[in-house]
């Protein structure tokens, strides 16, 4: 809202609620505000399906409508391009999406204690790190949900001591599930600041017998004091340590601290979009930055000359490589290292980069390497609308590129987040 042309962010509203609000801070170009009284709903406005969706901070948008939630990150994407990325003739393609929930093909919770001693696990409140206990979660994949109720009560029963923020003691911090949406495998993976101990593994093994999905139990170490859930060390405990799914007609090999995309489904139609769009004729050289595990290399491959991956987390490369010999695709080759140190060595061509970078998006050398490469099309694939804007304005502000496809795509209902796939073609 706004006050005095004042942009106003009070979390919790839908566009059409008249409320009182109260200002808690103010910015230079906004202030934030605390919502007081809800006076009038929203038309917008539905009762969230979920009974701690005002505490959660793993939704935030269970009470607005979920074909208006689709209507807002589509203006969203096509705001921040004109906004911020100077962009004006193009078009936005309808925004794909799927199911609204039971969505999530992976989790991290945290673990705790409550008041009254039993283990608590769940997401945090919003901004805080305060733990709001859950026995189920209705955007996860609806079959991890008796897992995580159990294992809590059986972690209970172990009398295992939970790490504890405060004090850095203790040693269970996480419990984290990833299923294949498409096989139904499962995976189960306890973080720990120490090492595994014998009831733990034992508990494995059980775990292994009364769930027939579940192929592997691992133990994450991760000792450090930080907010980062993984440590660089994963154990097998019981099982194996991957889950097999399938994406675009591939097997992958997914490890527990290895990034995959997390809404599948619209992973897989996104993908296909941007196939038919760029018209393979299979004489190709393309050039994939970010690659992870070859979600989108692999599937590519098949449809084109060559590909290079570039990725920097050596578990993902090893991952990338071990997909590439299981579904026998050898017209690939995957580098270790940063895509801004890589890029500027890469002594070809290629007629085609795809762009998969974290949220702050490319790094300066990227772009600048990028146009002085000056492949035939560019795909970038973002999380984040504001710095895919900013990129995209640099890669087409003197001319060498044109914004050719627009399409954003649901992965994360109920929360704000959007993804964006483009292309832009070389003028």
């Amino acid at each position: 809202g706004k006050i005095d042309q004042q942009v106003v962010f009070v979390p919790n509203t839908v566009t059409g609620d008249r409320i009182l609000s109260r200002i808690v801070r103010v910015k230079k170009n906004y202030a934030e505000a605390k919502l007081e009284k809800l006076e009038e709903n929203s038309p917008y406005r539905i009762r969230p399906r979920c009974i701690v969706a005002d505490k959660c901070g793993g939704c935030q948008w269970q009470h607005i409508d979920y074909e208006y939630q689709l209507k807002i990150k589509q203006n969203q994407v096509q705001e921040t391009l004109i906004r911020i990325g100077g962009f004006s003739n193009f078009t936005c393609e309808t925004i794909l999406h799927e199911q609204d929930l039971s969505y999530r093909n992976k989790v991290n919770y945290p673990l705790g204690i409550s008041e009254n001693g039993n283990i608590k696990a769940g997401y945090y409140r919003y901004n805080s790190h305060q733990i709001v206990n859950i026995n189920q979660c209705p955007i996860q994949d609806d079959r991890l949900n008796p897992l995580l109720k159990e294992i809590k009560e059986d972690l209970q029963h172990l009398q295992i001591p939970i790490y504890d923020e405060n004090t850095k003691k203790g040693a269970l911090r996480h419990l984290c599930f990833r299923i294949g949406k498409n096989t139904g495998e499962i995976l189960l993976t306890l973080i720990s600041a120490h090492r595994s101990n014998d009831a733990i593994e034992k508990q494995a093994q059980k775990w292994l017998q009364r769930y027939p999905n579940l192929v592997g139990v691992c133990l994450n170490y991760n000792p450090k004091s930080t907010n980062v859930i993984f440590g660089q060390e994963t154990d097998l405990l019981a099982g194996r340590l991957y889950l097999k799914e399938t994406f675009a007609g591939l097997t992958f090999h997914l490890r527990p601290e290895t990034f995959f995309q997390v809404n599948t489904t619209v992973a897989e139609l996104v993908f296909n979009q941007l196939l038919t769009r760029l018209d393979l004729q299979g004489s190709e050289t393309v050039l994939d930055l970010y690659c992870g595990i070859g979600t989108f290399t692999l599937p590519i491959a098949q449809k084109v000359k060559r590909v290079i991956g570039i990725e920097s987390q050596g578990i993902s490369i090893e991952q990338a490589n071990r997909n590439a010999e299981v579904n026998e695709i050898d017209n690939v080759k995957f580098i270790l290292g940063k895509s801004e140190t890589i890029l500027p060595e890469i002594d070809e061509t290629p007629d085609i980069v795809i762009l998969d970078p974290p949220r702050k998006g490319c790094q300066p050398e990227v772009i600048e390497t990028l146009l002085n490469l000056k492949p035939r099309k560019i795909v970038y694939i973002s999380c984040h609308p504001a710095t895919l804007a900013r990129d995209l304005k640099m890669l087409c502000e003197n001319n060498d590129y044109q914004l050719t496809f627009v399409q954003p795509a649901d992965f994360f209902p109920q929360t704000p987040h959007v993804e964006t796939a483009v292309i832009l073609d070389r003028l």
